[in-house]
């Protein structure tokens, strides 16, 4: 994406008063200042959490926005977006409270933890933009699908920590699930941040970057295979004769269900069917038809696909 474009409407938008009780300093440096109250415990050290740059501010960078102010792990002062489009910055000011602009290379006075949340096919562009500006003490946070550490601190001047995160979108209702790899000039201390930034929006795990691409594939691109599920029961239900409302409210809390007692009890999933799968009752019968479809090889083959993509993406 042209610089360009990036930078159109060349000065922060107008603050936005915010319905969440924020205090609105005269710039974004002030901002970075007013808010004290989000805490973590890093070694035992008890630490006032940074003010939160989003460069680029789509889908999901919403969903971390959002589940991060619910959460309560920082208040809307200590969280910024930028974004090419006006009616967007208009938007996550009005509607979340937070400080919105247009002009990614005045932003970064706001921001110490500066999240890359714009598309994989633009980071590049977007390094270009602000890495010169970026320098040691800012932590570098690439939410990109398929783009690696490498690529990110080669296009840096300078070496900048760089943490790369492959989160989900279930992080909306703060229930996400995130990975979390740590580049070369990155401490051990900022990749704990930044996995206690993301656990705030659900869970995540600190994992070796290899493993990322396979990551995207499983509960990056995850949350569209379940929902094509959840929306195959949901019709089968219809085509058994339940009302459509009333086959929604079954699967929903059906799946809710399972999943919450394979959470709190650990049990298997083997262990989870063989506990409603009687010997000639209708389980069995519906189990053979989904093995006879093709559910699980389906869903591993989707599984696959999402990886490898993700692998090309990164090339």
């Amino acid at each position: 994406m042209p610089q360009s474009d990036r930078q159109a409407g060349a000065q922060l938008e107008p603050y936005s008063k915010a319905p969440l009780g924020c205090h609105l300093g005269s710039s974004p440096a002030d901002a970075a200042t007013t808010y004290n109250r989000s805490h973590v415990d890093l070694g035992g050290m008890n630490v006032t959490f940074p003010p939160i740059l989003f460069l680029g501010a789509g889908q999901m960078a919403e969903a971390l926005i959002r589940g991060m102010l619910s959460s309560g792990l920082v208040g809307p002062d200590q969280i910024m977006a930028t974004d090419i489009r006006p009616d967007r910055v208009t938007y996550l000011a009005s509607e979340l409270g937070i400080r919105a602009g247009a002009d990614n290379r005045s932003a970064l006075q706001f921001g110490k933890l500066v999240v890359s949340a714009v598309k994989p096919q633009d980071v590049g562009g977007l390094l270009a933009e602000v890495g010169p500006l970026l320098g040691t003490e800012r932590v570098l946070v690439s939410i990109a699908a398929g783009v690696t550490i490498a690529s990110l601190e080669a296009g840096l001047p300078q070496p900048t920590p760089v943490v790369r995160v492959m989160p989900n979108t279930p992080a909306l209702v703060g229930a996400g699930m995130a990975a979390v790899a740590v580049g070369h000039h990155a401490t051990p201390e900022q990749g704990e941040l930044v996995r206690r930034m993301m656990a705030s929006v659900g869970q995540a795990l600190m994992l070796p970057e290899y493993q990322l691409d396979a990551v995207t594939g499983l509960s990056g691109s995850g949350p569209a295979f379940v929902a094509l599920f959840i929306e195959g029961l949901i019709d089968a239900g219809v085509l058994v004769g339940l009302a459509r409302e009333v086959a929604t409210t079954l699967t929903l809390q059906t799946v809710l269900g399972t999943t919450m007692m394979m959470q709190s009890t650990g049990r298997h999933p083997a262990i989870m069917k063989e506990m409603v799968t009687s010997p000639g009752g209708t389980t069995i019968a519906g189990v053979q038809a989904l093995e006879s479809g093709g559910l699980r090889a389906a869903l591993m083959n989707a599984i696959v696909a999402a990886t490898e993509r993700s692998k090309e993406l990164g090339q």
